[in-house]
């Protein structure tokens, strides 16, 4: 039989009770998970026992299936990063897939929100230290810059606002903006960052921000298409709601990873949202020297200058040569 959203809605409530610690872990596409042993596996479905029935899965709604032995969250500590240049300043690890829920869970401290007198906004911490990622149209032509940190307390989350924000890099054209918190001694919690490679049209996403103001705000979609062009620009198009107040969050897959900077959104047209891809801000991270901040020019940035316009309108004059020469 085809799983039904009802057949599933009951499964889930039925096994979330019942299930024990010994049984598979299956994630599904829409983010939800089932946690029943799997009877039988091929190309086309799958067949799991949930306790009280026999259940056949399509193919098709299966993100990951996780044998019992096979973790579904972190283990303890950081999970085993990926080699690092000198030069990289951010951080990326082989995460397993998970719900939004428990990625929800794991990487909303590292999600801020970025205030300037101009405005407010989101963005993500991707260092220990206090670098974060943000938009740069959140911060454009300010300095004076707040960046709340949500810091989780046994009895939920805590604001501390932190002041000292020193601008690293900008870059117009791409929208991003690097920052960093100066808390000498503090640490902070970081995100991963993925990979465009990975990334495919249909696949779940998540986005967390500060839209109109309301805090660790989580909405979820699909990407609808991975290299969508606006102005000569690569963005991600997912129907993950985007309003003011995300710019500058993270987009993330069900990995945790963050794979988009949430840039910009119709608003009212539903499901038309874009992202800057994680590739193009990672090229930023690592030529951030070729757009380090100056603060005698608060709009520093590359700009392609314009060639001068002719002066003589008139058509060319004709060649003052022979036309032995001209042959020649």
């Amino acid at each position: 039989m085809k799983l039904t959203n009802t057949c599933l809605t009951f499964a889930l409530a039925v096994t979330c009770a019942a299930a024990t610690l010994s049984a598979d872990r299956i994630i599904l596409k829409n983010g939800s998970e089932l946690k029943a042993d799997v009877l039988k596996s091929d190309e086309q479905s799958l067949v799991v026992d949930l306790g009280f029935t026999v259940l056949r899965l399509e193919r098709a709604v299966v993100l990951e299936v996780l044998k019992s032995e096979e973790p579904n969250s972190l283990p303890p500590g950081k999970p085993k990063e990926k080699t690092p240049s000198p030069w990289q300043l951010y951080h990326s690890a082989d995460l397993p897939p998970s719900t939004i829920e428990k990625n929800s869970e794991r990487v909303g401290e590292a999600v801020v929100m970025v205030t300037s007198p101009a405005g407010q906004g989101s963005g993500f911490i991707i260092t220990e230290d206090g670098c974060l990622i943000t938009n740069y149209h959140v911060i454009a032509r300010e300095t004076r810059i707040k960046v709340t940190v949500f810091h989780r307390t046994d009895s939920g989350f805590e604001q501390k606002h932190y002041k000292k924000v020193k601008i690293i890099a900008l870059n117009p054209f791409v929208d991003l903006a690097l920052l960093k918190i100066e808390e000498p001694g503090k640490t902070f919690k970081f995100v991963y960052l993925g990979s465009m490679d990975e990334l495919e049209a249909g696949q779940p996403v998540f986005a967390i921000g500060n839209p109109l103001g309301l805090t660790r705000t989580v909405s979820q979609g699909i990407i609808s298409a991975k290299n969508r062009n606006f102005e000569g620009q690569l963005y991600i198009q997912t129907t993950a709601d985007i309003n003011p107040g995300n710019s500058g969050g993270p987009l993330f897959n069900l990995k945790g990873e963050v794979i988009g900077v949430t840039s910009m959104g119709y608003l009212f047209l539903g499901g038309l949202n874009f992202a800057v891809p994680i590739d193009v801000t990672k090229r930023f991270i690592e030529n951030r020297d070729a757009f380090a901040y100056d603060e005698d020019n608060p709009n520093a940035g590359f700009r392609y200058l314009q060639p001068s316009p002719r002066k003589n309108h008139a058509p060319p004059a004709p060649s003052q040569l022979p036309p032995t020469e001209l042959t020649k």
